[in-house]
């Protein structure tokens, strides 16, 4: 008879405390009211400002998210896009929204495919017809109206970043390596780069960095709302900029811009924690996948229960690696914008499906000829995560794509625009391809938040920023909180990353995926056992240094008893980041 997967779920209650297992020399903050969690120490001040003045974890994390478009717009900014998942204490409901923008309505995939070199399937990055209307602007305000105590406006929750914005903030070290990998993009993308730099160049470490044309975007949609981004000034900026360049995004693209509230999908692993992600058109349906071929490798008997494999032990990761290429090469085949074709979440997370997934597997070497399966009979980014004192939890991503996106600047506006469209197809014959009807289309999407829930009640507010890390990221670090690491340990562990965090070939027309992706581990995993991954067949190699930005920087926020019964929060946040974790007191 197969066993399920069995967890020590005595060990994951009392999370091991034994310091300084790997090298971050970070402790796990502990708190009993609020808690925020991000990658830099100003914006979770930011959110920790609105807990004081009453404000939940919906309120905190819009103020946070806000805050860190001035002290990360490498990775972020109101010029993207943005999503949410929102634990609601009173009802244990897990509610999502989805914060991303449509292409204009008049971009083509003809158009988009007469202005590249011959054969290219996707819009390159620094073209601004890869610009899709930005989300973000219009989820922070849902996100206060809809999840948030009602107690302070949208002006209040801004009110932190209006006031960083315009008496600037001391860039931090990693912030500033980002920065000046993007000096020449911004300079080069539109007339008014150096609402972005300081004097011209990329600011260095230390050196106080204004945002005074940021601080009036935001103060416009303090006081009119979404009105205040998607009308009027800073909405003629954009389309004037865009068309400039020769794209076609025009005035009623930005107007016509809703965010969605969806229903998020799921997955229970080990029988009592349920994973919640975001539903297509985001990528966080690969964690799932992973997750539950993982699940079925263990139930028969493929591999070891991997709590008894020796943690990133070349079996432990051979076994995992193997289960997130198997995702993807369904999630890149599948995952497209909902409103313009099927996307068969709940076949692909059958049981039935995932064992068949499983049954792939090959524990003596890597699969050298993935195909995304068939479920059917038919044909840098920032994260961060609040929880407040009534119990409430908001798990919030968003994200320019790469770096400063286009690194194009709409005139006074203060912000780069994204390059999401650059997600899309540019082939007829695909799920995720560029289409221009019914108002324009989201492109897969890769920011994922994550949350858990244990028999219902909240376990994790968590995730892991980076383009194609982040469902590996989600996958590893919840992998290493199951085996008893406290959640600083499981950020701090090494991880790997499936360059560039997907195999590559799932981007193509065809159903065979490029399984010679390179894999590339992080420091603290040994030569040896990356020596042993090659002898399985793995494109093996490590990584160091600043290399290391590749495996995602990550937050978590647990909700723990400790050894007298009390519940309290313990939060964690990631070492390849300048931020931290911080309570309210």
């Amino acid at each position: 008879m197969v066993s399920p997967v069995q967890i020590d779920w005595a060990k994951v209650d009392q999370p091991e405390l034994t310091p300084g297992r790997f090298p971050s020399r970070r402790s796990v903050v502990y708190g009993t009211k609020g808690v925020v969690s991000s990658s830099q120490p100003l914006a979770t001040e930011a959110g920790l400002e609105i807990l004081r003045k009453g404000g939940n974890a919906a309120d905190a994390a819009v103020a946070t998210s806000a805050a860190l478009n001035v002290t990360e717009p490498s990775c972020c900014g109101v010029g993207g896009d943005a999503f949410c998942l929102f634990f609601d204490a009173k009802t244990r409901v897990v509610k999502a929204l989805n914060g991303s923008g449509h292409s204009p309505q008049k971009l083509t995939l003809e158009y988009a495919k007469s202005r590249l070199p011959g054969g290219d399937l996707r819009i390159p990055a620094t073209d601004l017809n890869s610009v899709t209307v930005p989300g973000a602007a219009a989820a922070w305000v849902d996100t206060v109206e809809k999840f948030g105590t009602g107690k302070l406006s949208v002006a209040e929750v801004l009110e932190p970043a209006i006031r960083l914005a315009e008496e600037g903030v001391p860039v931090s070290e990693f912030h500033s390596y980002a920065w000046q990998r993007s000096e020449k993009l911004i300079q080069n993308a539109s007339p008014n780069g150096d609402e972005m730099l300081l004097n011209g160049k990329a600011p260095l470490p230390g050196q106080v960095k204004k945002f005074p044309t940021l601080g009036q975007t935001f103060r416009e949609i303090a006081t009119k709302g979404k009105d205040g981004f998607y009308k009027g000034r800073v909405a003629e900026a954009i389309v004037e900029l865009i068309q400039s360049k020769g794209g076609v995004m025009e005035l009623d693209d930005l107007a016509k811009h809703e965010t969605t509230f969806v229903d998020p999908i799921s997955y229970t692993y080990a029988g009592e924690v349920t994973v919640y992600e975001c539903p297509p058109n985001g990528q966080g349906i690969t964690a799932l996948l992973a997750l539950g071929i993982l699940e079925q490798l263990q139930e028969q008997g493929l591999i070891k229960p991997l709590s008894q494999l020796e943690h990133n032990s070349a079996e432990y990761l051979h076994a995992v690696v193997e289960a997130m290429r198997l995702a993807f090469a369904d999630s890149q085949w599948y995952v497209t914008d909902p409103d313009f074709g099927k996307v068969p979440v709940k076949e692909l997370l059958s049981k039935e499906y995932l064992a068949a997934r499983a049954a792939t597997f090959d524990s003596s070497k890597a699969n050298d000829k993935l195909e995304h399966g068939k479920p059917f009979n038919s044909s840098d980014t920032v994260y961060f995560t609040v929880t407040d004192q009534w119990g409430n939890a908001c798990s919030y991503i968003q994200s320019n794509f790469a770096g400063f996106g286009t690194g194009a600047v709409p005139k006074g506006c203060g912000f780069t625009l994204q390059n999401r469209g650059s997600g899309f197809i540019l082939d007829e014959s695909h799920a995720n391809k560029l289409q221009a009807r019914s108002g324009g289309k989201r492109p897969y999407h890769t920011i994922i938040p994550a949350l858990a829930t244990r028999n219902g009640e909240l376990f994790l507010s968590y995730g892991v920023m980076g383009g194609y890390m982040q469902p590996q990221g989600h996958v590893q670090v919840l992998l290493n909180i199951l085996r008893g690491f406290t959640v600083q340990d499981a950020l701090d562990a090494p991880r790997f990353c499936i360059s560039p965090g997907m195999p590559e070939g799932a981007r193509q027309p065809g159903n065979v995926v490029d399984a010679n992706s390179e894999v590339y581990f992080e420091d603290g995993i040994t030569a040896e056992t990356i020596a042993k991954l090659r002898d399985l067949g793995h494109d093996a190699r490590p990584v160091t240094g600043f290399g290391r930005s590749m495996m995602g920087r990550g937050q978590i926020i647990q909700k723990v008893k400790n050894d007298t019964g009390e519940l309290v929060w313990a939060a964690g946040s990631d070492l390849r980041a300048d931020g931290h974790a911080a309570a309210q007191i």
